[in-house]
């Protein structure tokens, strides 16, 4: 196992040697969060995944600061001080995308060295994963930061509404933000993203029974006209999309519907594109508007753009380590946020896409090769080693 940090040890297996004499258990730790269901509107779950996460960075010396999030479960501030110079945040997301009861239809399992299960890349592989790097760092006498904070945020799927402010917070105080969202499927951590919108719309009409339709005005039929013009804004090639996900309204086949919802995302490769975007998008929702029709709009640009600068030192010096360790490590930029798009925002040093590889995530063929786990670990922990030397 790694004894020093210095030059030296980056140039040799140590780093690998450390994470893979973890996999057994770094593998456990997985199954057992994987096992436990942790969507975003599942409170209980989400802490019953944070109390886990908490208690194993509490052997590792770490205090527990938790905040309740509204209508989410607990926002988790891990922290524990060292004699060295700066703050590194380490951020990460307790809630997945998965319902309540699909761990139990799609358990954890491992198919030709590949672990599958609901959250598994996204991101419960890289809680795991960043724990490991962490306490094989501190079984070397690893001093070389001020503080280690690691965050945990249970909203973060929903756009951290609830969460935000606290993020913000602790990224102020921070030198340097590691983000655990999974690498791209080929590999790739994320040095660059564009920004995010979500709008709810709500439309209320009058009910009335078909037979009686005219004494009716239908909120289904004013929403769902804008549907083709709203989607029919995405340009692929300016980086540009807008998505209706949900639209669902009415209580019955024969009854003119009184009420609609619908949920559009949107996305750009710039703030200054996502402004543009965003009127535009509003101009169109105001068509659904009518003499009988209410409409409400709530909700806009929810993660601002993640720039290029903002990654750059930190990348560099990663892909450094990955060089060392023959681990290929490349770069990509995204028009999907994450909470890592707060703190890059804000100016503060920020690196994405951290965690294991991760193929088709939030899909039901979501997967993360387990060797990725020792391989992307190996290389957040000497990351995390030469951060001090980075002040």
């Amino acid at each position: 196992m790694l004894r020093t940090l210095d030059r030296n040890a980056l140039q040799s297996p140590a780093l690998l040697t450390a994470l893979a004499a973890r996999e057994g258990e770094m593998l456990d730790h997985l199954r057992g969060i994987v096992a436990i269901d942790s969507g975003s509107y599942d409170a209980a779950g989400v802490d019953a995944v944070g109390d886990l996460l908490a208690a194993r960075w509490a052997d590792l010396g770490f205090a527990c600061e938790r905040v309740a999030v509204p209508g989410a479960g607990s926002y988790r501030r891990l922290r524990r001080k060292f004699r060295g110079r700066g703050c590194l945040m380490i951020l990460g997301h307790l809630d997945t995308v998965w319902p309540k009861g699909t761990a139990a239809e799609w358990p954890f399992r491992i198919d030709d060295g590949l672990a599958q299960g609901p959250g598994v890349g996204d991101m419960k592989g890289g809680l795991v994963m960043a724990w490991a790097a962490v306490s094989s760092l501190l079984a070397a006498d690893f001093d070389g930061v001020g503080e280690i904070r690691h965050v945990l945020v249970p909203d973060e799927e929903l756009g951290s509404v609830g969460s935000r402010l606290l993020i913000e917070e602790d990224a102020r105080s921070a030198d340097w933000v590691l983000v655990l969202e999974p690498a791209r499927d080929n590999g790739a951590v994320v040095v660059e993203r564009g920004a995010v919108g979500a709008i709810i719309v709500r439309a209320t009409g009058i009910s009335a029974h078909v037979m009686h339709r005219d004494n009716g005005a239908s909120a289904v039929h004013a929403l769902a006209c804008l549907v083709g013009p709203l989607e029919a804004l995405s340009d692929p090639e300016r980086g540009e999309s807008v998505n209706v996900g949900i639209l669902r309204g009415g209580d019955a086949r024969q009854m003119v519907p009184r009420s609609c919802e619908m949920h559009i995302d949107l996305r750009a490769a710039d703030s200054g594109g996502a402004g543009r975007l965003l009127a535009r998008v509003l101009e169109i929702i105001e068509r659904g508007r009518g003499e009988r029709i209410e409409i409400s709009v709530e909700g806009g640009i929810t993660r601002p753009a993640f720039p290029a600068e903002a990654s750059r030192d930190l990348f560099a010096a990663a892909a450094g380590v990955a060089q060392v360790l023959s681990i290929d490590y490349p770069s990509a930029r995204t028009i999907g946020g994450s909470d890592g798009s707060f703190c890059a925002a804000l100016g503060r040093p920020t690196l994405d896409g951290l965690g294991p590889v991760c193929f088709d995530s939030c899909s039901r063929r979501e997967r993360i090769p387990v060797r990725s786990l020792i391989e992307r670990g190996a290389v957040l922990a000497g990351l995390i080693a030469q951060l001090g030397t980075m002040q």
